[in-house]
């Protein structure tokens, strides 16, 4: 059975090209960057840019950053690349709508962006020739068969970087029959966030594994950004301020019902009058296509909603529930809370990102599934950055707790910080690592 995996996986990618042409036009309808140059994900580039030129002696890059998060961690490394290699040129492609969004901001000219080719042996082989990028840099998780096969088969270098393998994630993998884990064998190397997920690279077979770190340290919050949550703070009332940070789908319901079942009133506005020092709560989504199924839900919960979208240069309005509905601004977020809930962590999703609020001196509370971020996780705790509850209900009481007691939130918001600090380093390991890398292939 396991050598005919490979070609139910080629008949089922090849299969579901319809299927994905009609989840784009759905997709299209809320976010039109989904119907944007439709072709490219076919590997039909009639009406794309044609191949960057580096100049001679410089590559030309090729970064797959699937989406937001991943783009953000290739914006870190980016600088780092292009100062190594003054004359480089960027390959930079995407799979959703945020990732390309945000990608866009990243370009300097001579640079292209692209979707990413659907995994179809034709589609990834079309881009490959098209293209022709000297070293390939796939971001975090993505790891797809036939794109990898296509660029191992013209030589081209490529690599995981900022890698991460969760547990389960390994389990996912062995069970392909062969499929996965040889797409993981057959990469050039592996640039490892932690020592846990370059074990689990090795389980699979991954010839080449370092451990470089994790790029999101490296990350400064941006201290326009941060003035702007300081100021939004400073016109807010004074009363606490907790956030649900980079929330998924179940956990904001969930959030909101807590939030009733706390309130001694029939209604949430008579408990929020009737309340001294009850908490100003603040909702930021992590996927932006659901800011406005999140607004109805906390609606039909009988909140009342102040959108950021809503605030213009202007301070938060008075509301039961803030909704930042915004992108790009979670360093303005994080300095408004005074508490932070990582989203993801409350039902078993993995956790989010909390490095950034660390760096941005926001303490977390968190649930108890933080596996996508393990290591970080632990580490936070370790350093006072950080606490871990069992479930969203003793989330909220930690968390106002927490609020209520200023040098305890002050010490960990100073420990988050110096955290934060102590693990930067991985965008100039990578980029080294990169360069060995170029200069062996050429």
């Amino acid at each position: 059975m396991a050598p005919l995996i490979p070609v139910l996986y080629d008949l089922a990618t090849w299969a579901a090209q319809p299927l994905l042409r009609r989840k784009l036009r759905r997709r299209g309808g809320a976010e039109p960057g989904y119907l944007q140059a439709v072709d490219e994900r076919f590997g039909r580039y009639g009406a794309a840019p044609a191949r960057p030129q580096p100049t001679a002696g410089a590559p030309l890059v090729w970064i797959h950053a699937v989406s937001l998060g991943e783009t953000r961690a290739a914006a870190i490394v980016l600088p780092q690349l292009r100062a190594q290699w003054p004359g480089m040129r960027l390959l930079l492609t995407h799979g959703t709508a945020t990732g390309r969004a945000e990608g866009a901001r990243l370009l300097a000219p001579g640079d292209v962006q692209l979707w990413q080719p659907w995994d179809t042996r034709a589609a990834t082989r079309r881009f490959v020739q098209a293209y022709r990028p000297d070293i390939g840099v796939l971001m975090e998780t993505e790891v797809w068969p036939n794109l990898v096969r296509a660029c191992t088969d013209v030589g081209m270098p490529l690599v995981l970087a900022n890698a991460r393998l969760s547990a389960k994630s390994l389990r996912g993998a062995q069970r392909t029959a062969g499929l996965l884990p040889a797409a993981y064998r057959a990469l050039t190397a592996v640039y490892a966030q932690t020592e846990p997920d370059a074990a689990r690279f090795r389980t699979l077979g991954v010839p080449t594994v370092e451990v470089l770190g994790n790029l999101k340290f490296d990350a400064q919050p941006a201290a326009p950004l941060l003035a702007l949550g300081r100021r939004w703070r400073d016109a807010a009332p004074s009363r606490p301020v907790l956030m649900l940070a980079s929330s998924r789908e179940g956990e904001e319901l969930a959030f909101f019902k807590q939030i009733r079942a706390a309130a001694p009133a029939e209604s949430a506005q008579a408990a929020i009058n009737s309340i001294v020092n009850w908490p100003q709560w603040l909702v930021v989504p992590r996927h932006p296509q659901r800011f406005d199924a999140v607004a109805d839900l906390a609606a039909q919960q009988g909140l009342s909603v102040s959108r950021r979208s809503q605030w213009g240069t202007g301070a938060p309005q008075a509301a039961d529930l803030w909704l930042g509905d915004s992108l790009g601004e979670m360093a303005a977020y994080y300095a408004l809370a005074d508490v932070a809930l990582l989203g993801g962590s409350f039902e078993p999703l993995g956790g989010q990102n909390l490095i950034e609020a660390a760096a941005c001196g926001c303490p977390v509370v968190m649930g108890p599934h933080t596996f996508n971020f393990s290591q970080a996780a632990e580490q936070a705790l370790a350093a006072g950055a950080a606490l871990r509850v069992a479930d969203l209900a003793q989330g909220l009481q930690a968390a106002q707790a927490l609020a209520g007691d200023a040098p305890r939130r002050q010490a960990m918001a100073d420990a988050g910080r110096a955290f934060a600090r102590q693990h930067q380093g991985a965008a100039a390991r990578t980029a080294a690592a990169l360069q060995l890398l170029w200069q062996g292939a050429r």
